[in-house]
């Protein structure tokens, strides 16, 4: 199975190739992926340094020349340092880009807090017209990035260490059903997927799958769930970041949720990416005590 991260480069560097409107700004981080594509576009492949605010405003001057820019650096650098550059230079502007994060809430657990990001995808939801994908395997990288470059608005992509045995069609607005069942849905964000089915092989669920989660499948999920409802949420980031959509979905519908996610209390021993999951309950022991004691 091709490594997540690697997948990001060999995209990139085939879309920089084949497409010269594109461009790449990164930070530093990376960048041992690319001295070719620096060689053979000098113009478009630009590193900024560690200058995170700068790279995203780097990359809305190239959009609003025309050109289609790829931000890329760690998820607490690229979204949370630079979030006003986002929200002004890219939001406010309304010009597109793609942004392009690794690291994701705990991927880089030894370098402590300041390299982790649980808060990414709810940061960028206070943001209009964003479409965020969380691929769950190294084929869904390719295609949410060549999809996300493909189009003209504003894209994050969150790429993980984690991804699941299967991949998934990217169909933004559309989760894909897993298995179905009858006493409860649960909806898996990207690399939660196998934890989850690890979690719920002996129970009568339905399990959907969300590779991207704006657009979120309102409809979708509306459909899949009869009333009264029990619905499980687990994303691989903050705790209930989608629920509020969870919710916006079935505002007719008399239901129960259980959004599992990273905590809100801050884990302050480094440890592995393993633990941190263990800790917040999102490795499938976790998944499946908690959606036990809710199923009761």
């Amino acid at each position: 199975m091709t490594d997540t991260r690697l997948q990001f480069a060999r995209t990139v560097n085939d879309v920089l190739d084949e497409r010269p409107d594109t461009s790449l700004v990164f930070a530093e981080i990376s960048g041992q992926f690319f001295p070719g594509a620096q060689r053979r576009h000098p113009d478009r492949v630009v590193n900024v340094g560690i200058r995170e605010q700068l790279l995203v405003s780097v990359a809305a001057g190239m959009a609003l020349v025309g050109m289609r820019p790829i931000a890329h650096t760690f998820a607490s650098f690229l979204v949370e340092r630079a979030f006003e550059q986002i929200k002004l230079d890219l939001s406010h502007q309304d010009v597109g880009g793609v942004l392009v994060s690794t690291g994701g809430s705990y991927d880089i657990a030894a370098g402590g807090r300041t390299h982790q990001a649980p808060g990414d995808v709810a940061l960028i939801d206070t943001l209009p017209d964003w479409t965020v994908h969380v691929p769950g395997h190294a084929r869904e990288v390719d295609a949410a990035l060549r999809l996300a470059v493909a189009g003209s608005g504003r894209d994050y992509v969150r790429i993980t260490e984690a991804q699941n045995a299967q991949a998934f069609p990217v169909t933004p607005g559309r989760f894909a059903l897993v298995r179905s069942g009858t006493h409860a849905t649960v909806i898996a964000v990207g690399p939660t997927l196998d934890p989850v089915l690890a979690a719920t092989a002996d129970l009568d669920v339905t399990v959907l799958y969300a590779g991207t989660v704006r657009p979120f499948d309102l409809a979708g999920v509306r459909s899949r769930v009869a009333a009264p409802a029990d619905v499980v949420l687990v994303e691989p980031y903050l705790v209930g970041t989608s629920s509020w959509l969870v919710s916006e979905a079935l505002r007719d519908v008399p239901h129960r949720l259980l959004a599992l996610g990273v905590g809100r209390q801050e884990l302050r021993r480094y440890g592995t990416p393993t633990d941190h999951q263990a800790a917040h309950g999102l490795d499938p022991t976790g998944i499946r005590r908690s959606v036990s004691a809710f199923l009761g």
